[in-house]
């Protein structure tokens, strides 16, 4: 077995990786021995698709109760029978090189314009552990209206095209029921929102 794979779990021995695509993130075929419940050992092969890890944050103003989401459109989400491919959802982004705060708080400026400070870490969380690495860490912040810096909107180098839009939390939850909101990250935040409302 070579080294870097994992060991952690007696009951699985990877015997390669072999990369089918590196063009936007990297897609691995995993070739691993599994031991079943029954003690029964057997091949398998599946893949993972390895995007990096990301974050993402719910930015809230509890006194005037309006959140701060986006709009953008979502190829996968166009393809798969989303009428319009346009996401409602909070903002989020890979983390690269650092730290999930950072990251957090670099995109959320990106994104919105608003410049949060203090940002609460929640949970982290694998959205689709069934095929994609990647591991989300969720965040909350406070903002204010004196917390806008530009105008948001993402970065033109990163063929990003994104609406800024603030509702009502009520509002949001309430698209949640009816469908307009559609994204899990943002359904799990608005959620916590609502369960944790102060007033």
């Amino acid at each position: 077995m070579s080294a870097g794979f994992p060991t952690t779990n007696p009951d699985v021995q990877i015997n390669s990786l072999e990369v089918l695509s590196n063009s936007w993130y990297t897609l691995q075929k995993v070739d691993f021995n599994y031991r079943n419940r029954a003690g029964e050992w057997s091949t398998r092969q599946r893949e993972a698709y390895d995007r990096g890890n990301g974050a993402t944050i719910l930015l809230i103003d509890w006194t005037r109760r309006k959140v701060l989401l986006t709009r953008q459109f979502r190829v996968p989400a166009y393809l798969n029978g989303h009428t319009d491919g346009m996401l409602i959802e909070t903002a989020a982004g890979l983390l690269d090189e650092d730290d999930a705060a950072t990251a957090i708080k670099r995109e959320a400026v990106e994104e919105t314009g608003y410049e949060v400070r203090n940002v609460v870490p929640l949970f982290e969380l694998f959205m689709s552990p069934g095929s994609v690495t990647e591991r989300v860490s969720f965040f909350v912040a406070e903002y204010t209206p004196d917390d806008q810096v530009n105008d948001g909107g993402g970065l033109d180098d990163e063929g990003e095209d994104i609406e800024v839009i603030e509702i009502d939390i009520d509002d949001a939850i309430a698209q949640v029921g009816s469908g307009k909101i559609v994204d899990g990250k943002t359904v799990l935040l608005l959620q916590w929102a609502q369960l944790n409302d102060p007033g």
